[in-house]
């Protein structure tokens, strides 16, 4: 996992960190984080950790982005969430104790910190406003995530194009999005095909503008109101 020649990610000028759980830390709880994180250099397609497997720490993405996926019966997987730079993967198995329900796979190349699981636990107990913000977002993701199963059972694929586009669009902010069509149709829940054919629809509808592989929201109030939101 650890390329050993990958330059070493400062907390004190990381560029996502005011975007992360760590954003309000003050100098000294920012130069202890930083004493205890390792830094690894992820290639594309590179896994982080494993369904099955147990946590032995957490993973703060300084760049890139990562799939956080389930797998069916059959092996095809079931994507529930994009993690993009400044957010925390893994803490949710580490406070449970249980194996990883759900894997993670790097999107593109990635800067990923470590921080060993004492470490981020010693970090809890003596940092309230890292305890507070982790209850916050445990508490924001269970509304996400009810919304996001709500709208992937009752809405029709067409909906659920939309509404995924929405939210990758808040992911990727102002890049145009940037994944494979399987990726794609994998959080959506649908097949490839069905989806190449609705984007295809949606660009002839003026909603997207599709360059080669990449994506590009053109009428996102058109996406909202597809999306029923």
């Amino acid at each position: 996992m650890l390329d050993k020649s990958h330059k070493h990610v400062s907390c004190a000028t990381c560029g996502a960190r005011k975007d992360s759980l760590f954003g309000s830390f003050c100098d000294h709880d920012i130069e202890l984080t930083n004493d205890q994180k390792s830094c690894a250099y992820f290639k594309k397609g590179q896994a982080i950790f494993v369904e099955g497997s147990f946590p032995r720490g957490v993973f703060c993405l300084n760049k890139g982005k990562v799939k956080v996926f389930t797998r069916g019966d059959e092996g095809k997987e079931q994507i529930i969430h994009i993690a993009k730079e400044g957010e925390i993967i893994g803490f949710r198995a580490m406070f449970s104790g249980e194996a990883y329900k759900v894997s993670a796979l790097t999107l593109e190349e990635c800067n990923i910190c470590y921080i060993a699981k004492d470490d981020f636990l010693n970090l809890i107990d003596t940092n309230p406003t890292l305890r507070n913000g982790i209850i916050k977002e445990l508490s924001k993701e269970l509304g996400d995530r009810a919304a996001f199963i709500t709208n992937m059972a009752q809405k029709s694929v067409r909906e659920r194009l939309a509404f995924a586009l929405l939210i990758l669009g808040d992911i990727y902010g102002d890049e145009q999005i940037n994944l494979t069509r399987e990726d794609m149709a994998n959080f959506v829940g649908t097949a490839t095909e069905t989806l190449i054919r609705l984007l295809k629809d949606f660009k002839d509808e003026g909603i997207i503008e599709i360059h080669t592989r990449k994506l590009e929201i053109l009428n996102q109030e058109k996406l909202i109101h597809l999306a029923g939101k």
